[in-house]
């Protein structure tokens, strides 16, 4: 029985669904050069030419074609395998390297962890925080399985998957009297604290002061929302956040919450690599935070 290599399939099918060995090399993270010849070598041990040029464009030829509508259930056969293969490794799921920032990690997380902690005792979740363009990069350098950062993100070798909205909010101390939606303008007669520069966040809370008008100088710039929060609960200033930060906050009955005025939002997504294989792990793993999704 003739042995097909399951890396010269993929890289003949990828350079096909494209029309060129360039464009499947950036998808494969490989060379120009590396793709030409995984197909070459198929054709080799094939004894056929498989594909060919129509203009710029890669075509299959009939024998292409022919293959091309077996490489579906080839590749949906080999998952299947892996898969019940896993099943009895000891019951151990896989392992998952999630990156995503702080406020995420302790404000949204925590219920999703547990939920794949009760079901799959075997999952080994790792969970590092970061500012969102830091996690893209590491999920694009596959030192991370998977992101869950604020956009906007981009990235070539990446299926980016917008997930769920939070609404940001000002926060001050109980007293303050402001009014029922907050402007930037309103806002910066008191002293601001914001998170620190470098991430999504920061960007959003200062080009929505921008935008009305309003050149803040922050009053502290923190690298915690809980942080922020103990500071103006301690009434030593206002603060912009995340909604999903002072849900439920011990806080409550010490901080005025007020809803922005134009509203300001960040949208929350999901980060995978385009060639990521979704070992079971994975693959429940996204599943839970896309259950997040409202």
């Amino acid at each position: 029985m003739e042995r097909i290599n399951l890396d010269q399939l993929h890289g003949f099918a990828t350079a096909l669904e494209l029309g060129s060995f360039s464009a499947a090399a950036q998808r494969l993270d490989l060379t120009q050069p590396a793709v030409s010849l995984q197909v070459r070598q198929l054709e080799k041990r094939l004894g056929t030419p498989l594909v060919e040029r129509a203009g710029r464009v890669l075509r299959p030829t009939a024998a292409g074609a022919e293959l091309l509508a077996h490489v579906g259930r080839i590749d949906s056969a080999v998952s299947s395998a892996l898969e019940a293969v896993a099943r009895h490794a000891e019951g151990t799921t896989g392992r998952v390297r999630l990156g995503t920032g702080a406020t995420a990690c302790i404000f949204l997380l925590p219920p999703v962890m547990r939920s794949l902690r009760q079901q799959f005792a075997g999952l080994d979740i790792t969970v590092s925080t970061g500012n969102s363009a830091d996690i893209v990069q590491s999920v694009e350098d596959n030192t991370l399985d998977l992101g869950l950062v604020t956009l906007p993100a981009s990235g070539r070798m990446l299926h980016i998957t917008p997930l769920l909205d939070d609404a940001f909010v000002a926060i001050a101390p109980e007293g303050t009297g402001l009014p029922k939606r907050v402007g930037a303008q309103e806002l910066a007669r008191h002293p601001v604290m914001l998170y620190e520069p470098g991430g999504q966040t920061r960007r959003l809370a200062d080009a929505w002061f921008a935008r009305a008008g309003v050149s803040l100088q922050p009053a502290m710039s923190l690298g915690s929302v809980e942080a922020i929060k103990e500071m103006v609960a301690a009434g030593l200033g206002c603060a912009v956040l995340p909604g999903m930060a002072v849900q439920d906050t011990h806080h409550s009955s010490a901080l005025e919450v007020r809803p922005l005025s134009p509203p300001l939002r960040r949208t929350l997504a999901i980060v995978l690599r385009k060639d990521k294989r979704l070992h079971r792990g994975l693959r429940e793993t996204v599943a839970a935070l896309q259950a997040l999704r409202r």
